[in-house]
């Protein structure tokens, strides 16, 4: 198994250094498994490091293997043997070759790998040895194939799958050459003995004691040890059965969480060319707040070049609307994660109040919220995670759907009024401020009378800065793969391939790929904290360069229309309070109505969950605000 000498001799399939070196001496043999145990631990602690060594490692030793199972003269090569032969050293040479070409492609090829050599440990399992190698070949085959699979099927994790799974050959071979050097030593000890006993007795110094073994002794001794040996093999196959199926179902359940983005998002060939047009609406499948219902809808908008893009909002109205035009409400969401499935339309919560703070209290007061998914969720496009123009057109464009979305539906019409207030939170904040700051010029026909941003990253720069300060870890690898992405997408000038090396590319694109709603961001989280121990997934300059200065560019800055409420734990972990002391010391200083309200011991969260105390300020706030009372004295000094 792995690379090493089944009981009869023969080597096991793809590892061609126990074949090369198996009439060496037993000291050489020795050092050399040392060496290759040495080798596969250092292929399992420190993937990245070790993956060139890797690479060189399996992708030789499938090539020579492939030799000797073509010119095998122990045993006739059967036909599947000379094929699977031809794709070891097929398979070997394409490792080396991508590994002067692309590193970040060489775990799918090990991954292959692992797929022929576990349909070669199946083709054994059928043809040779005892019952239990034959049970241990299929196992080992079985989970070489399982393993392989799901290393493509997680493509961020292949290669943490594939180094563990190599890595323990490799262990394993070098273990197996370790045996077979003691086993060697102890037969040449015991020659050496012999030889001796026999220079004594043709000296006469030893009389001559012919010893008679008894057959049924050694019977039972041979009896004895292919017992055990065969014990540890079905053991062995029971571990690896085990595992092959536990890798099987958490891959089913990771899947299983994934979220599914359904047909209502594919935009039609042709839309209207202008933006904040409704192209369809739907009923939301998910849960409605109390007294309140939820659609759905589909609209035109523009990124944050003032490219054609598509987006997703939900809008929520009242089921007992008031006299005359309802004011609005939008809300911008927080961070979600950057991938298309994870608009937060597709969940089923994201219309109740632990997902919109004090929405039940909107909807009793007769308000119309707005929420928009933001251009890339939900909808196909480029997501403007941090990038304001494209979340605030988007926030924008989502009212001025839902007022014709609002007019066409006459069984649940809701007369929308062009008062807006704008809330957010977190990543939503900042959406919010850059909705507020352009909203005069994009989207004249809407008056926003008010902006509360909650926790907002009003600065991206400067958090990068803050969040860099501190260690490299899992979260901050996955947060920093969500803005770089998104930057690189939209802006030009912005390569990843500036910022990431070859060998963690993938690995950094896969992350995008994942959502914090569902089960697989932890599979992300596990990777970037494995490979972070290694090395750092991105240069020291991550905030430097074009990144740097577009970070910058997407700072808040303002005028914004009318007063401003800004709000924050005192204990929040993700945007650092100081950071909201200088907006909004920064926000007066540049002649805004500013109220400030830090809450003492509050988290990042803390903030907008229902038990929250700033709910009711938020509601009479806004509430003075639709009713265009005049704001309390500012908080500046």
């Amino acid at each position: 198994m792995a690379g090493g000498l089944d009981e009869r001799g023969r080597s096991m399939p793809w590892s061609a250094l126990p074949r090369m070196i198996v009439r060496a001496p037993p000291r050489v043999v020795l050092v050399v498994g040392l060496a290759v145990v040495i080798l596969g631990l250092l292929i399992v602690t420190r993937p990245l490091t070790s993956l060139l060594l890797l690479g060189v490692y399996v992708g030789l030793s499938a090539i020579i293997s492939g030799i000797f199972d073509l010119i095998a003269t122990h045993r006739r090569p059967r036909w599947w043997t000379r094929v699977f032969a031809v794709l070891w050293m097929v398979g070997g040479a394409a490792v080396l070759i991508w590994l002067g070409r692309s590193l970040e492609l060489l775990p799918a090829a090990l991954a292959v790998l692992l797929l022929v050599g576990g349909l070669a440990s199946l083709g054994d399992a059928v043809v040779r040895g005892r019952a239990s190698e034959r049970v241990l070949a299929a196992a080992w085959g079985g989970a070489q194939v399982v393993f392989g699979i799901l290393a493509l099927t997680w493509p961020d994790v292949s290669v943490l799958v594939v180094a563990v799974v190599f890595g323990i050959r490799t262990i394993v071979s070098g273990i197996a050459l370790l045996v077979q050097a003691v086993q060697g030593l102890l037969a040449q000890d015991a020659a050496h003995t012999a030889a001796q006993a026999a220079t004594d007795e043709a000296d006469g110094r030893v009389p001559a004691v012919e010893a008679v073994p008894d057959p049924a002794r050694v019977a039972r001794t041979h009896a004895r040890r292919r017992r055990s040996a065969d014990a540890g093999r079905y053991a062995l196959s029971l571990v690896l059965v085990v595992a092959a199926a536990g890798g099987w179902a958490l891959n089913d359940y990771l899947e299983d969480g994934a979220p599914v983005v359904d047909a209502f998002y594919n935009p039609p060939s042709s839309v209207p060319a202008e933006h904040g047009k409704l192209i369809r609406s739907d009923d939301y499948p998910g849960r409605a707040p109390k007294d309140g219902r939820v659609h759905r809808i589909l609209y035109t908008t523009e990124d944050a070049l003032g490219r054609p893009a598509v987006a997703s909002a939900l809008v929520i109205t009242p089921t007992e609307p008031i006299e005359g035009a309802s004011p609005v409400v939008i809300w911008n969401h927080g961070t979600t994660g950057v991938a298309q499935g994870c608009a937060p339309s597709l969940r089923d919560a994201s219309a109740t109040k632990w997902a919109i703070p004090a929405l039940d209290d909107a909807m009793a007061r007769g308000w119309v919220v707005v929420a928009s998914d933001y251009s890339g969720q939900g909808a196909p496009g480029d997501y403007p995670y941090l990038i304001g123009l494209g979340e605030a057109r988007s926030s924008l464009d989502a009212v001025l759907a839902a007022r014709e979305f609002e007019a066409r539906s006459t069984s649940q019409w809701v007369e929308m009024s062009a008062r807006t207030v704008v809330w957010g939170h977190s990543q939503g904040g900042h959406a919010g401020l850059w909705t507020s700051q352009i909203a005069g010029e994009y989207a004249p026909m809407l008056s926003v009378v008010g902006t509360v941003a909650i926790a907002p990253v009003a600065d991206p720069y400067a958090l990068a800065k803050e969040m860099l300060r501190g260690s490299a870890g899992a979260e901050l690898s996955v947060l920093s793969s969500w803005v770089l992405v998104p930057y690189a997408d939209t802006y030009a000038d912005v390569k990843v391939n500036d910022y990431v090396p070859p060998e963690a590319r993938t690995l950094v694109r896969e992350m995008t790929q994942r959502c914090l709603s569902e089960p697989g961001v932890v599979v992300s989280m596990v990777s970037a904290l494995g490979v972070s121990e290694d090395r750092p997934l991105f240069s020291v300059g991550l905030i430097g360069g074009p990144l740097g200065k577009r970070l910058q560019e997407n700072a808040v800055t303002g005028p914004l229309p009318g007063p401003l409420l800004v709000a924050w734990g005192t204990d929040d972990e993700v945007v650092p309070p100081k950071l909201q002391e200088e907006f909004v010391a920064a926000q007066c200083a540049a002649g805004e109505e500013v109220e400030a309200i830090p809450i003492k011991g509050y988290t990042h969260l803390q903030t907008i969950l229902p038990k929250s105390s700033l709910l009711p300020e938020l509601i009479s706030w806004t509430d003075a605000r639709f009713e265009g009372e005049e704001p309390a004295p500012s908080d500046c000094p």
